[in-house]
């Protein structure tokens, strides 16, 4: 089975919406466990085609963050729209027009890499030319030869590979990237690069902890304090690389 619970039925594919001008939007946005806060009081905003970069600490909220847009998770309180779609109560609709790249690879361990991706694009409603999109992928990043190998006897490298070639299957037109680089060395990181980079006609949402390389890749940011507050939401141009590593280091 996979790490975490899939949701049943299939996805609706993502062809069938137009593309709305703001991809993502959040207000007031909190999310608790128990009686803890994890993010408090977020506000965000991503126009199509931007990238947003998500920084932070540990601790800050950014993993929720990217879970909630994901559908993976349901906010406390406050509205958060994805693709023109409200959540959580058009999930539906967002689902399948999103590729979320986390923690766990939600992959199936008992099911062989090529299988892993052709239950992918059922799930997706892909017609039959699904075959040649799933050897394309695994060409580009170099798992041809491990198609038939089960993911449980994959390297972590491997892994990750086969978890971006699930998340970008269906095109999608909104990226979800926490940490996308995990597990990869710089050969495999150039070659997953211009699946999930940024680009004119790609939206994306990414957390990392590379200040440098997040700052000169996004159009905007969004920096959390440590317990999920907001020290800075705007353009690149307005926090420098020396504040966001201050972020990090939890200085207010």
């Amino acid at each position: 089975m996979p790490e975490t619970a899939s949701v049943q039925g299939k996805i609706e594919p993502a062809a069938a919406h137009p593309a709305p001008s703001i991809a993502v939007s959040t207000r007031a946005l909190w999310r608790e466990f128990g009686d803890r806060p994890v993010l408090r009081d977020v506000a965000l905003e991503v126009q199509r085609g931007e990238t947003l970069a998500v920084l932070g600490p540990n601790g800050a909220g950014k993993t929720t963050l990217l879970r909630i847009l994901a559908t993976l998770l349901r906010p406390t309180a406050g509205e958060v729209r994805v693709l023109d779609c409200s959540l959580p109560g058009e999930a539906w609709r967002a689902r399948g027009r999103i590729g979320y790249v986390g923690h766990q690879a939600l992959l199936y361990r008992d099911l062989t890499s090529a299988e892993n991706l052709r239950f992918q694009a059922r799930l997706h409603g892909l017609a039959g030319d699904a075959g040649e999109r799933i050897a394309e992928l695994l060409d580009r990043v170099r798992m041809s030869r491990r198609a038939d190998d089960l993911v449980r006897n994959l390297s972590a490298g491997m892994v990750q590979r086969l978890a971006i070639c699930r998340a970008v299957l269906h095109e999608p037109e909104l990226l979800l990237l926490d940490e996308p680089g995990s597990h990869l060395d710089p050969e495999a990181a150039a070659l997953v690069e211009p699946l999930i980079g940024s680009g004119p006609e790609r939206t994306r949402v990414l957390v990392t902890h590379d200040v440098g390389s997040a700052l000169a890749e996004a159009e905007r940011v969004l920096a959390l304090r440590a317990g999920g507050t907001v020290a800075y939401e705007g353009p690149t141009s307005g926090l420098s690389a020396g504040d966001a590593r201050a972020i990090y280091g939890g200085d207010p």
